[in-house]
């Protein structure tokens, strides 16, 4: 994890976002237990009630779960709760801009989906 002092971003949404990325990647497994508070501020210097915040997003959210003295686990489900939530804002965010720039540039929707599906960089 990599946090940054300097960004606008505050420490504890930093935290949560590495969460989600790490079960993502799949470096942290559902049913897994995560780092510490202990262990995550004592190794970034981070206040450990920066971190709980950002464990408190992620329960909130059903991505994680307490075990009353053992520590917080990844939930069942957490990482295709992650995935379609990453899908929609993929759709809100990218797709809505392309869509919008390839109007603009007088593209058809059939020579916009005739490039995607002839990028190289889908590697079929």
């Amino acid at each position: 994890m990599k946090i940054d002092d300097t960004s606008l971003t505050p420490i504890f949404v930093q935290v949560a976002d590495w969460i989600r990325s790490e079960i993502l990647n799949g470096n942290i497994a559902e049913e897994e237990c995560i780092p510490s508070t202990n262990q995550l501020s004592g190794t970034y210097g981070i206040n450990p009630a920066t971190v709980r915040k950002g464990f408190d997003i992620l329960t909130d959210e059903g991505i994680l779960y307490k075990k009353r003295g053992i520590g917080m686990f990844v939930k069942t489900g957490a990482r295709e709760k992650l995935i379609s939530k990453a899908k929609a804002e993929l759709a809100r965010k990218e797709v809505t801009g392309l869509v919008r720039n390839a109007r603009r540039l007088g593209l058809t929707k059939e020579e916009l989906i005739s490039i995607i599906e002839n990028d190289e960089s889908w590697g079929d």
